[in-house]
Formats: structure tokens, sequence, C-alpha cells
């Protein structure tokens, strides 16, 4: 029976999700506060973790940091409110599994409970030394129709056959681990491994031992011998997520890896020879990393033999359809339901969010509405109100005005139109002078000097 433990302190929803994951099979306990979750898990074992984000001693990042130290082998789903969402994608850099939002459906958090665990028994089971071609699903990678996604694909044709090394730079869920995939499904090395690595969820202790592997008695716990990611990558490609939180003891080890295409164990005397590709990733400018001192630069040189930038969603809305309509393909096969099309409008209120967490959030929000969704379409109704904001086919038809009457030049008619539509996204985004900056594609300082000169401040 899989032990889950609940950590929320808000005791009804405590008792509601216990109620309903008992039925379903599991072992439950709860936690009120981040303490008390603490001083539980160094006592017991378990399999999964249900952590509400807001907890009265410790936010969820803090939460995660202690139970990957305890109990770095459970999976962790963080609950959160829509409020909460770029901090919960911060939160699935740094090793959570999922993120679930509130109003909790006992179907999605099933759906995601499910999924954790059968990670888990994936991630169990053995990996062969020579695997045959591994099944690659064609729904791995897809790309988008506008230029930069275009160049995205070319670039992944162009460096795919080779064996150069390969930084992928991208706000957090762009897709930089997809890409990975699709250059890895392109190389001659499609046949072996891929092995990917975050490297902001790997506590700093074992590291070491993930990357490099280790011999029985390294260290208290080392009870057998254990490869590392990179010669479970021979031959294949091993991918380094948020490389830049790599300890400088380990960026050392890297650089030798690197130089000598050798890896030494923890506590071992003898090297072990390694063909591995290498693709990193990472969400800051390491260039800037660099001149902090707290990236190495000779390592970053030899990594960088090409580049990939993924530009956020946000900049690209033409993609937003063709990636709705795949995660809609995907909704329907994970949640077994038969939703074909997503209505016009919904799809306008889609193309004029600002997506914050790029490709992730708008699948998980695709995933709810299909959820949610009874009919053959997707509508307004089914998408969470927090995105939603009034868009063109709900605006009255209107005259653009200067004291009642018609504009004498073509300037009052510009400066007219250009505060109205300063009007419209200041009520589309309750006043937030940030979103409405992004909306309408303005730097913060841009804004600030309109809405001055405008008597809007």
């Amino acid at each position: 029976m899989k032990k889950i433990l609940i950590i929320d302190d808000d005791r009804e929803i405590c008792l509601l999700l216990r109620k309903y994951l008992t039925k379903k099979g599991f072992e439950t306990h709860e936690a009120l506060s981040g303490k008390e979750a603490e001083k539980w898990l160094k006592k017991q074992e378990v399999d999964l973790i249900l952590c509400d984000f807001k907890l009265p001693d410790y936010n969820g990042l803090e939460m995660l940091e202690k139970i990957k130290i305890i109990r770095p082998a459970a999976k962790v789903i963080i609950i959160t409110g829509y409020s909460d969402v770029r901090i919960a994608v911060e939160a699935l850099k740094k090793g959570a599994f999922e993120y679930v939002t509130k109003p909790l459906y006992p179907d999605e958090i099933m759906l995601t409970i499910t999924n954790a665990l059968e990670t888990e028994h994936k991630q169990a089971a053995p990996v062969p030394k020579k695997p045959s071609r591994p099944e690659v699903s064609k729904t791995d990678f897809i790309s988008g129709k506008s230029l930069s996604a275009q160049k995205v694909n070319k670039h992944i044709e162009l460096i795919a056959p080779t064996d150069m090394s390969v930084i992928i730079l991208g706000e957090t869920g762009t897709g930089k681990e997809y890409v990975a995939r699709a250059i890895h499904q392109k190389s001659a090395r499609s046949g072996a491994p891929f092995i990917a690595v975050d490297c902001g969820a790997l506590p700093k202790d074992l590291a070491g031992s993930e990357l490099f592997g280790h011999v029985k008695g390294a260290f208290t716990g080392a009870l057998r011998d254990k490869k590392g990611c990179f010669e479970l990558a021979n031959e294949g490609t091993l991918f380094l997520d948020e490389i830049g939180n790599l300890s400088y003891e380990n960026q050392i080890k890297l650089l030798r890896v690197l130089q000598e295409r050798k890896v030494k164990p923890l506590g071992g005397s003898q090297e072990r020879k390694v063909d591995v590709r290498i693709i990193v990733a990472t969400n800051e400018d390491l260039k800037t990393v660099v001149r902090k001192g707290e990236f190495r630069e000779d390592i970053y040189h030899r990594l960088n033999e090409f580049k990939i930038e993924l530009s956020p969603l946000r900049e690209r809305k033409e993609d937003i359809e063709v990636f709705a309509l795949h995660f809609l393909k995907l909704a329907n096969e994970q949640l077994r339901k038969n939703v074909e099309s997503i209505d016009k409008r919904a799809l306008k209120i889609l193309e004029n969010y600002t997506w914050h967490g790029n490709l992730r959030e708008l699948k998980n929000v695709i995933k709810r509405a299909v959820l949610l969704c009874d009919g053959p379409a997707l509508s307004k109704e089914h998408l969470p109100e927090e995105i939603i904001f009034p868009v063109e086919d709900d605006q009255p038809d209107f005259e653009i005005l200067i004291d009642g009457e018609a504009p004498p030049s073509l300037k009052a008619v510009t400066e007219a139109a250009e505060k109205t539509a300063i009007i419209n996204a200041l009520k589309r985004t309750n006043n937030n002078k940030s979103k409405t900056a992004e909306v309408l594609q303005v730097d913060r300082k841009t804004l600030y000097n309109k809405l001055k000169a405008y008597n809007l401040s």
C-alpha cells in the first residue's frame, strides 16, 4: 500500500483528501505545519507528498528543500492558488513532480498522483547496458509556426547529426528538455540512452554521486556500487538542466570529464571511459553568472559550441493555437475524453493571456479545461477565471471622439486610440502595471511615461 503525506494547515482540506485517498487504497497521514511534517518524515518512509505552498512556518520552496534532503526519493506535488503560479513553476525547477491549483478536483488529483507513482516505478526499473532503439513518442516534440519556432526547428536539424555540445536558453516551461530530446532522437545516438538530470533538484551532498557514481563504502549509506548519470548515458546523450546550479566542486569534476572523457566514481581509484554527448539548459544568462564568478568560464566555453534560444510563449502568440490543440489531444488521451476543438472565443482568451509558466502552464490549463468539458468543444466557461481578460469580441464598438467631436488630426486619432488601449489594458489586468506593459508589449518605463502624459497615473 502506497503511503501519502498531506501537508496543509487547512484541516478541512486534509480531511477531504484523507477520505478520498483512503477510499482509493492509499495509506494517508497529515501534518498541519512544515515542522510537524519534518519531524514525521525523519521517522517514516513515504512514497508521495501533497504539500500546500502556504504553510504557517515555511513556504513551499523551503519545505521542498527539506523534503529532498530527508526523503529525496519521495515525489512531491505542490498545491497552490493561481496567484502563485510563477512560484509553483520555480518549485518544479527545484524538484517538485507537479503542481495542482485550487480548487482541487478529485479526478485531477488522482491523475497527478498516478502519474507520479508510475514515474517512480519506471525510474526504479534497471537500465539495460545496451538498450535497443527506445520507443519515441511522436508527440515528444512539436514545432510551432512562428518565425522563432521555425528557426529553432532548423537549428535542431542542423546540430543533431553532429556531436557538438549545445546550450539551450529559455524561461522555465519553454520546452528546453523537449528540444534536447529532439536533438537526441535525430542524432546517430538515438538508439542509446537519453538521460535527463535537473541540477537544481540535486541535493548538494548527493550531486557528485548522482552524476559520477560511487563505490561501495564511499560514504555512509553507500551499500553498493552505483553508476552515475555519465555512465548510464554512455554512447548516448546526457541532458543537464539548470547547469548553473552545479556546485563549484562538481563543476571541477565536470570539466575533467569534458576534457578527458573519463569519470572517477566517488571513493573509487579507477577512471572509467565514457562517450557522452552533453546538452545543457539554463533559464539564466550564463555569461552573467560567469562574470560573478559563480560558474567556471572554461566550462562555459567547452559547452558553448552551439546555442539555441527559446522565446517565451507571450512573444510568439501565433504558436498558442498549435500547442493548445496538441495539449488538447494529450489531455483527451490521459483523461479518456473526446473533446474535439477549442471555440474561437476561448482561443482568443488563450492568445491574449500572458503565459508566465509558458508551455507548462498552457498544458495544465488545457488539461483542466478538458476535465471540466462535457461537450465537443472547449469554451470560455471551461477556462480558469484568472486567465480571462476581456477580448475584442467582448468589447462594444466605439468611435474615437475628442471632446465629443471627431478628431481634427492623425496625431489626435493616434493619441486617443493609444489612451483607449491603455485604459482597456489596465481594466483587463486589474491595474497591474507590469502585466499591462506585457499585454501592450512595451517596457514599464514607456508605460509609465504614457500614463503620465495622458493623466492616467
